[in-house]
């Protein structure tokens, strides 16, 4: 077909390929059971005519809007991003556009705006992330409309939809035992955002270790933040600015870990030789700050993409999911970073 003619349809990929419309669409809409040659045979065509699907008569005919939405309730720090671009690589695998949408979870209109965004959008399915992951207003919205979810990093763990996770307690505990096993026995905490189940679950992780190893929790060494950098130096100067200070401060992320060093270098402390600092998630700041940050290793960017896998299959049964089947759960493995900036107690 030449420049100016009109433009390819599928009924001309499918003379082009020698198959019928319906495997050039099932091709297009990445379809099982094609086989690998058909397939490839396919491609070429639309390669070779310059064939675009019409992405509105493709949802019309199919009766999904291959639509997919990211509802998440704060944009700080890395956490946001990295889930962002995890989701959108999946969708672009398998044919589907993505929507990233910020809820205000405090608006006394939340129900309303994500009733009119889910019903007015068609989406086919919705990732949640904290805290909208637990909100029981957006969860309902959700639930009347008919539209999937799939949840990352829940509080509540109910059979009503498939989620991912890492086990924020477990790693938590396993951080504060390698400040414990340094010889630390003034470690300080900085919680994160209370609305964040994983907020709790790390802060539990570290009580549970210092109980485990006889040592007492001591208020003075916990300090509040919400995640941010910016609490984070807060936080961490009441911590270390006043008279007795921790020997190690274990941060609820990396974001706050970082505002922590910076707050010690501020002070005049030596990290590690006066103060270890640790952190969470493994976030691009934990490799860029002075000392490189101990931290633990979450697989953020593979928490997005199997909640977006999940998602795509209970979207779509012909994907391999069942109706009325046990909603699947997915716990992925976290990994422990030992860098410079954690060091035996002077």
């Amino acid at each position: 077909m030449k420049p100016g003619d009109r433009k390819p349809t599928i009924n001309d990929v499918a003379r082009l390929a020698g198959v019928s419309i319906k495997t050039v669409s099932r091709v297009i809409n990445k379809e099982p059971n094609v086989r690998d040659e058909v397939r490839e045979r396919v491609l070429r065509a639309t390669t070779q005519l310059g064939y675009r699907p019409n992405f509105s008569a493709r949802s019309l005919a199919g009766q999904r809007s291959y639509l997919v939405g990211y509802l998440f309730g704060d944009a700080g720090g890395d956490y946001a991003h990295r889930v962002e671009v995890g989701i959108l690589d999946r969708c672009r695998a398998a044919g589907y556009h993505l929507l990233v949408e910020q809820i205000d979870a405090a608006a006394p209109d939340v129900a309303e705006r994500t009733a009119a965004l889910v019903t007015q959008l068609r989406l086919d399915g919705v990732v949640l992330t904290p805290p909208i992951t637990d909100h029981a207003d957006v969860l309902r919205v959700l639930r009347e409309a008919g539209v999937p979810y799939v949840r990352i990093a829940p509080d509540r763990h109910d059979d009503v939809s498939p989620f991912v996770e890492i086990d924020d307690e477990a790693a938590a505990y396993e951080l504060t035992t390698h400040l414990i096993g340094l010889g630390h026995r003034r470690i300080g905490f900085i919680k994160g955002d209370p609305g964040h189940a994983a907020a709790r679950l790390r802060y539990d992780g570290f009580c549970r270790a210092l109980r485990e190893h006889g040592l007492e929790l001591q208020p003075a060494f916990i300090g509040q933040g919400d995640f941010s950098y910016a609490s984070g130096l807060a936080a961490a100067r009441g911590l270390l600015l006043g008279g007795q200070r921790p020997s190690a401060v274990f941060a609820g992320n990396d974001d706050m870990a970082a505002a922590a060093i910076a707050v010690a270098h501020e002070a005049g402390l030596r990290v590690p030789a006066e103060l270890s600092v640790v952190g969470f998630d493994d976030a691009p700041i934990a490799g860029v700050v002075w000392p490189p940050l101990t931290t633990v290793r979450q697989p953020i960017a593979q928490m997005a993409e199997t909640a977006t896998e999940l998602l795509l299959t209970r979207a779509d049964p012909k994907r391999g999911g069942e109706a009325g089947e046990t909603p699947p759960r997915h716990r992925l493995a976290y990994e422990i970073c030992l860098r410079r900036s954690t060091a035996p107690p002077a």
